[in-house]
């Protein structure tokens, strides 16, 4: 009798994988590494983003070792891979909160990687989605979005935002005036999205953007930000847990295995190789 079990994806497997056999299978992913002109390739002509040999991590602990990352301008990205691969503190290096100790990140050409984390935001269009619940509970709605503005001198400038958001999801028009605190999951979800589009970001780092949800609220989470990669041109790089789901909507999938770059491919050809299934598609 074979036991069935959850993996990283939606489905069944026919036998319980730990986390030790994952990431111990997944090594050998990474024998061959990828070269940087087949993430270039990838990403197509003018990448947006682009990281190059990327060595960061947390205080004197290394944990990214030489990755390269390339995407276009309203592309999406998934990052997959064990526990403890790096996929977190990928994001977290690009946004500035961990340490870089060499490599380069690079917006449009232009060099970004010693940037602190509002200007990255401010002067370089990138947004970071953290993946813990991150509302005011005893603030409105109406006053979490305008905390996305917190970095623009004109507040006018914030509120018209505020209004556009409005204007754009009637989720929270209804409960503007309300507290964060009595949202739903979901919706405590969408004001976090919207509150990072205040500053009119064109790159958003979305981490874990499933996690805690509902099945109905998944969905409503990935319409939104299908949205906005097709009809706002934003670019999308996102680690998530659900990784069939993520391999789904993304152009490319990344596999990080260890801190490397173990695969990159477009996200369907990683939905459909074996080895990813098994691994981190629960079959």
């Amino acid at each position: 009798m074979t036991t069935g079990a959850r993996g990283y994806g939606e489905g069944g497997v026919d036998a319980i994988l730990s986390a030790e056999t994952v990431a111990a299978e997944a090594q050998s992913l990474a024998a061959g590494g990828i070269s940087s002109e087949a993430v270039l390739a990838l990403a197509g002509a003018e990448p947006l983003l682009t990281v190059k040999g990327l060595h960061a991590g947390y205080g004197k602990m290394e944990i990214l070792h030489g990755v390269d990352l390339a995407v276009g301008a309203g592309a999406g990205l998934c990052l997959v891979g064990p526990n403890g691969a790096g996929k977190s503190t990928l994001l977290h290096a690009i946004f500035g909160f961990a340490d870089i100790f060499s490599g380069h990140i690079e917006i449009d050409g232009r060099e970004v990687t010693a940037l602190k984390p509002d200007e990255k935001l401010r002067d370089a269009g990138i947004a970071y989605i953290l993946q813990d619940n991150s509302v005011f509970p005893d603030m409105t709605v109406e006053e979490n979005l305008l905390m996305g503005g917190y970095l623009l001198s004109d507040r006018r400038a914030a509120r018209q935002a505020a209004e556009r958001i409005f204007d754009k999801y009637d989720r929270l028009a209804a409960r503007r005036r309300q507290r964060a605190g009595a949202l739903s999951g979901g919706e405590r979800r969408l004001l976090e999205i919207s509150r990072a589009l205040i500053m009119e970001p064109r790159i958003l780092l979305v981490d874990e953007p499933s996690i805690g949800l509902e099945p109905r609220f998944i969905d409503m989470v990935f319409e939104i930000l299908e949205d906005l990669r097709r009809n706002e041109q934003k670019t999308i790089l996102m680690v998530e847990q659900n990784a069939k789901r993520g391999l789904e909507f993304a152009d490319i999938g990344y596999v990080l295995v260890s801190g490397r770059l173990a695969m990159a491919a477009p996200g369907a050809d990683l939905l459909d190789d074996p080895a990813v299934g098994r691994l981190f598609l629960g079959g």
